[in-house]
């Protein structure tokens, strides 16, 4: 009992000295990682090298995986694919239903793309359609916002799936952490976009500087002569998401190709998360326009690995604690209490809740909840493989709420949609609650049928 109260004393340290002090989430995690050694009696010369190990074996797959995914979703962004995918969602949808259209964008643009920098890159595509449509842009923002939040949390290849299914050691599985985190995503996103139907009424006074996504689109049409057309601009993302369904596929037993070898070899080969990116970046270089190609896609990777650098930082911080906890034995007798309990799938949603209101970084609960909750899966009856599936969905779900004024995403939704904070909390945080507890019972469901 008292290993158990040390480590909720642990994980209260982290959102107290993330959130009151203010310090970033990478120290805190490593501050936590040697205060966890010494509580738990870890010979104090190998605490060092228990937190080594533990940081450098999540980082020897994982970094990779993000580094490509994170350079692919820059290219789009660069290049102008997210915005020619936007349009042609919209041409596919008509503009009868033009919140439905806004949440079907969001939905594809952020599973390559991070939710932040996929709403500024739509925010003048939004305004444009609520303008010539005449229809309220608050609640075409709230679209818009939980669109793209929702596989944002729940659909690799962003950082947070993909480290909440690695933790939970579903390396060779994300074909099926792609497929269920589509379905549950939808669910989250339907029930966003009828929130935002709350707002029909709402209208915003859209300032100059709303224009800024305008100009970005006519640099893009003046560098490049005119924008990608939609298979190459679609092809970076759909390309390794097929490639992973088909890994996946690969390993079930009993699967269609298993009986001729070098097909099977080769679907193992693509399918794996590593390979398949790195297919979509080959796709992405057909992107790259002008001169001097080799030259863009360096500056591409450098601003790849900017961005990418605080999440592998995190990540591996994560990395460290739980290979703390794993050594100390507190996962055994926490989940020795836990089987006690019929939480199920419910325990790994709210801890992820917890930290994700606390602390504000979908990505940052993810991957402490995923380490946090990955040696109970035993004892929790999750350790199959799609309970494993099941609970990365719990934690993305938990890691949907709330978002509020701690969370960068909060601010960029409200700010370029000109909302103040009061609306803010109506319409953006209480949709994300909206969703999160949506995607939850779905999970649960699933849960129920599957396991």
């Amino acid at each position: 009992m008292i290993q158990i109260l040390i480590l909720l004393a642990i994980v209260g340290f982290i959102i107290l000295i993330t959130t009151r002090l203010k310090l970033h989430i990478f120290l805190t995690l490593l501050l936590a990682s040697f205060l966890a050694g010494f509580v738990y009696g870890i010979p104090v010369a190998s605490i060092a090298t228990v937190i080594g190990n533990g940081f450098g074996s999540v980082l020897g797959y994982i970094g990779l995986v993000i580094m490509l995914g994170t350079v692919i979703a820059i290219i789009l962004e660069r290049s102008g694919a997210a915005i020619t995918m936007a349009e042609t969602t919209i041409r596919l949808l008509g503009e009868r239903m033009p919140t439905l259209a806004v949440s079907i964008i969001g939905y594809l643009v952020a599973i390559p793309v991070f939710c932040d920098s996929g709403y500024i890159i739509l925010n003048s595509l939004k305004n444009s359609l609520a303008e010539k449509l005449r229809v309220s842009n608050c609640s075409m923002s709230v679209a818009l916002a939980t669109g793209l939040f929702a596989t944002h949390t729940l659909v690799p290849p962003t950082p947070g799936p993909v480290a909440a299914a690695t933790s939970l050691g579903l390396g060779n599985s994300f074909g099926t952490v792609i497929i269920l985190g589509l379905l549950v995503a939808a669910v989250a996103a339907l029930a966003g976009w009828i929130w935002s139907r709350q707002f029909a009424d709402v209208h915003l006074e859209i300032g100059e500087d709303s224009k800024v996504s305008d100009e970005y689109c006519r640099e893009l049409v003046e560098r490049y002569g005119r924008l990608p057309n939609s298979a190459i601009a679609f092809a970076p993302i759909l390309v390794p998401i097929v490639l992973m369904c088909l890994g996946s596929i690969a390993n079930l037993p009993g699967n269609p190709i298993s009986d001729i070898p070098a097909l099977l070899q080769l679907a193992t080969f693509l399918g794996q998360p590593l390979n398949a990116l790195l297919m979509g970046l080959g796709l992405a270089c057909f992107l790259l326009r002008g001169p001097q190609k080799i030259v863009q896609l360096s500056k591409h990777i450098a601003a790849g690995i900017k961005a990418a650098a605080p999440v592998l930082l995190i990540t591996g911080a994560g990395g460290a604690l739980g290979e703390v906890l794993k050594v100390s034995g507190v996962g055994t007798l926490l989940s020795q209490s836990l089987s006690h309990s019929s939480m199920g799938l419910f325990m790994p949603f709210l801890v992820a809740a917890t930290l994700k209101s606390a602390q504000g970084s979908s990505t940052v609960a993810m991957a402490t909840t995923s380490i946090l909750v990955a040696p109970l899966l035993f004892e929790m009856g999750l350790d199959s493989e799609i309970g494993r599936v099941l609970t990365v969905m719990a934690i993305g779900a938990g890691a949907m709420t709330v978002s509020h004024v701690n969370d960068s995403y909060f601010w960029v939704v409200t700010q370029f949609s000109k909302m103040d904070v009061t609306l803010g909390y109506r319409a953006q945080t209480t949709a994300t609650l909206i969703q999160g507890v949506s995607a939850m019972a779905v999970v649960s469901l699933l849960g129920l049928v599957l396991i």
